[in-house]
């Protein structure tokens, strides 16, 4: 049995596609065939209706899935600046330093209670009194500290996989999600191929789930959703015109 020929950007004219990864600064991510060349191609979106160049070195495969558009691959990032697209250029940042002593309490400003004197008229009995009221009123401070505290920790010691996923989106790449994670235990790829698009699976320790990368390579693949031990979806990424990756997901070779 003959092999399906792969698809090419020629064979969208006419109909509706997105690309993946979303070309930054464009607000919506639909957009239709207008001219190809063998150099470049001309696309245009369809909710600013403006048309832009994108040279052919860009443009990778186009996606079998095409539920709820063909997706087409891009070999970079790439963002719109003065009507034409470039290669996004990443800012690095600098890492904190660690290792710095933190400053104490009484450094961060937190004052000591002031010390009671004793007037001429006071007695021992008043003197215990006030002792006794300070003292109240700093355990009762510290009871109230400790409240808040819980309450502010307890959502993310039961934070759950899908409220995890929900801080990654399609523009994550390897490098944002070690920013965001750490780093994973799992770093896996689906083949060698290249000029197809592949899968990079990430598992982290005591995590019970894989996220999904997808790109023509390593460098350019993108966050697509998670998957749980048994493989199926527990967080996925919103498409134009309403849809997600949840197809694309569930067709993802287990690996």
């Amino acid at each position: 049995m003959s092999e399906a020929l792969p698809i090419s950007i020629e064979d969208l004219e006419n109909r509706r596609f997105a690309f993946y990864p979303a070309i930054v600064n464009v607000e919506h991510n639909e957009w239709l065939l207008e001219r190809a060349s063998w150099s470049e191609v001309l696309v245009k979106n369809v909710k600013s209706g403006e048309s832009v160049w994108i040279p052919r070195q860009y443009i990778g495969e186009v996606s079998s899935v095409d539920e709820p558009l063909p997706i087409v691959g891009l070999r970079r990032e790439l963002e719109l600046k003065a009507g034409a697209v470039w290669p996004r250029e990443r800012r690095v940042l600098a890492m904190p330093k660690f290792g710095a002593a933190r400053p104490s309490a009484h450094e961060e400003g937190v004052e000591a209670p002031p010390a009671v004197h004793r007037g001429f008229g006071a007695s021992p009995g008043t003197e215990t009194r006030i002792s006794r009221l300070i003292g109240g009123a700093l355990l009762l401070g510290i009871a109230l500290l400790v409240l808040v505290v819980a309450i502010v920790q307890r959502p993310v010691a039961y934070k759950s996989i899908e409220q995890l996923a929900l801080e990654l989106n399609a523009n994550d790449d390897y490098n944002s999600i070690v920013r965001k994670l750490g780093v994973p235990s799992e770093d896996r790829w689906q083949s060698n191929v290249e000029g197809q698009i592949q899968f990079r699976a990430l598992r982290f320790k005591s995590q019970p789930y894989t996220l999904i990368l997808m790109g023509l390579d390593r460098d350019s693949a993108r966050y697509i959703g998670a998957l749980d031990k048994n493989w199926k979806p527990v967080h996925v990424v919103r498409l134009p015109g309403g849809g997600d990756t949840s197809a694309i997901l569930q067709r993802v070779p287990k690996f």
